[in-house]
């Protein structure tokens, strides 16, 4: 079905999944060619707030530490597995240009260029593989998660973050939403469509939510701000400073988050899986 309100990014939805996906499909080529340019801003801000929301999120991993090595797809600048090398894990990453591939191998990371099916790494080689905001800039999910599968030992774990198309700033800007950017994303996720692509796959839910809402992403995609998404000085991070230091804030964004996770209209979906 296409979604009329998306025309000019050629936006379609599957009816039976809700699985939304951009019906046109960029070249390899013209892939390469955006993310080297100007038009691609890879993050290289790391907030301490997010230093200790990865420490917690390794905390977690430990359970599964069995060969001790992790994966993080798509690892960017490589700070969650910087993170995690100074805690005794091997880390392994992939990344789609020379320039990313680089700055990671100079952290100490053993990196890949290209896809993660490209890449062949051992079969069941990691306890943990992750895939922090990359789901949606690949156009065939299937491969992608086939091939988390396949490196994946038994009872091993996925954890991954993308944003939910069911916003509630997605329903409120529809159009105006500047998460939807061909070709920045050509694939969008709900917790629906998310939930049956793992499970097709052999994976199971450990768990599967939706938080927060960004005033820095309603601010842009009205074009009342052009802050960088994530920065030091964006209001979102102004926001997560000051919840960090105030116990009465944290109390509201657990309640917040509540809220939208239970009607699933948070602006980020977060999930895990265990491969069976």
């Amino acid at each position: 079905m296409n979604l009329e309100a998306y025309s000019d990014t050629s936006l379609c939805k599957c009816q039976e999944c809700s699985f939304v996906f951009a019906r046109n499909i960029p070249s390899r080529k013209e892939l390469e060619d955006f993310y080297n340019s100007d038009n691609y801003n890879r993050t290289n801000y790391l907030s301490p707030i997010t230093i200790a929301r990865y420490e917690e999120l390794l905390d977690d991993f430990e359970k599964y530490r069995k060969t001790n090595k992790i994966l993080d797809v798509g690892a960017g600048c490589g700070f969650l597995l910087e993170i995690a090398l100074a805690r005794g894990w091997e880390v392994y990453g992939t990344e789609f240009t020379d320039d990313a591939v680089e700055y990671c191998k100079e952290k100490g990371i053993q990196m890949r260029k290209g896809s993660l099916d490209e890449v062949n790494f051992d079969p069941e080689m990691f306890d943990v593989v992750t895939s922090i905001e990359v789901i949606e800039h690949i156009n065939n999910p299937n491969v992608l998660v086939s091939e988390m599968k396949r490196v994946i030992r038994p009872g091993g774990k996925v954890y991954m973050t993308t944003p939910n198309f069911n916003a509630v700033l997605r329903y409120r800007l529809k159009s105006q939403y500047d998460v939807i950017d061909f070709p920045l994303h050509l694939c969008y996720y709900t917790p629906k469509s998310l939930r049956k692509l793992y499970t097709n796959h052999g994976f199971e839910v450990e768990k599967l939510r939706t938080t927060g809402i960004s005033l820095t992403r309603l601010r842009t995609s009205k074009g009342k701000s052009n802050q960088d998404y994530v920065s030091e000085t964006s209001d979102d991070e102004m926001i997560r400073y000051r919840i960090e230091r105030n116990w009465f804030l944290k109390i509201g964004k657990r309640l917040t988050n509540g809220f939208l996770n239970l009607f699933k209209i948070g602006d980020s979906l977060k999930a895990s899986f265990i491969k069976k």
